[in-house]
């Protein structure tokens, strides 16, 4: 997490130094597709330095509070600033950067703005869905996994059930949701599988519940210890098995 925090970071500053006067014409939105004559009327020898300073301001902010949230908070902390902060700060720079194009771009200034706050509350609720716990439901004839990537598993599909100590190596994320901590989806790892992740947390040893057509389902729950869990299944699902 803390190298996609200071490689953002470094992107946010980059971008900084992108645009300039010369190139503004090619590059800035709006102002690109803009006639000579409105092109006057914007202010683009004060725009830039504006533009510039807050890039550098956005890179550095983000590096530092990113790394303030990884260190002393969490993964899953810094996954949500990394979401967020960035949407803020251009709410932020869109309504303030209107002055320097006297009122030619109030209009896609406001939509944009509207855009971002939209935007923003797309990922704020994205963010609570996949942050909330898939919990495991447990009867006499099935095994659920309540929430996103959710599936019922009936005793007969559940070829066998087990602890270990680590995920087989990831490389790629197919389908799915990963940040921080939180991994839940379609994962290929290193050997080319496609597995099921639904890691509530970092929470060790993991489930791991292979089903009867090889494929596999890697669960780990937040609250409770995974090993209550395999004790809770053991004790209902007795007749299933139950590798060591």
């Amino acid at each position: 997490m803390i190298y996609v925090i200071i490689g953002t970071s470094l992107l946010f500053v980059a971008i900084g130094f992108i645009l300039t006067e010369n190139n503004a014409k090619y590059l800035l939105s709006g102002y690109n597709t803009m006639n000579e004559q409105d092109r006057k009327k914007v202010d683009i020898h004060a725009y830039i330095p504006y533009f510039r300073n807050f890039h550098i301001f956005l890179g550095i902010s983000f590096a530092v509070l990113g790394s303030i949230l990884v260190y002393f908070v969490d993964d899953n902390a810094g996954g949500i600033f990394l979401g967020i902060y960035p949407i803020v700060a251009y709410i932020y720079f869109i309504s303030t950067s209107s002055k320097y194009s006297k009122g030619l771009s109030e209009k896609w200034n406001k939509i944009g703005i509207v855009v971002l706050i939209f935007t923003l509350l797309i990922v704020v609720w994205l963010l609570g869905y996949a942050f909330k716990e898939n919990k495991i439901s447990i009867d006499s004839e099935s095994i659920s996994f309540r929430g996103s990537y959710g599936e019922r598993l009936t005793e007969a599909e559940i070829q066998s059930v087990e602890l270990i100590k680590q995920l087989p190596e990831i490389t790629l994320k197919t389908n799915g949701f990963a940040l921080g901590t939180i991994n839940k989806g379609y994962f290929k790892t290193r050997n080319g599988e496609i597995v099921k992740l639904i890691l509530n947390s970092d929470n060790k040893p993991i489930i791991l519940f292979t089903k009867t057509d090889g494929k596999k389902i890697y669960y780990s729950a937040k609250d409770k210890s995974n090993e209550q869990i395999l004790d809770e299944i053991r004790k209902i699902l007795p007749n299933i098995v139950y590798k060591k």
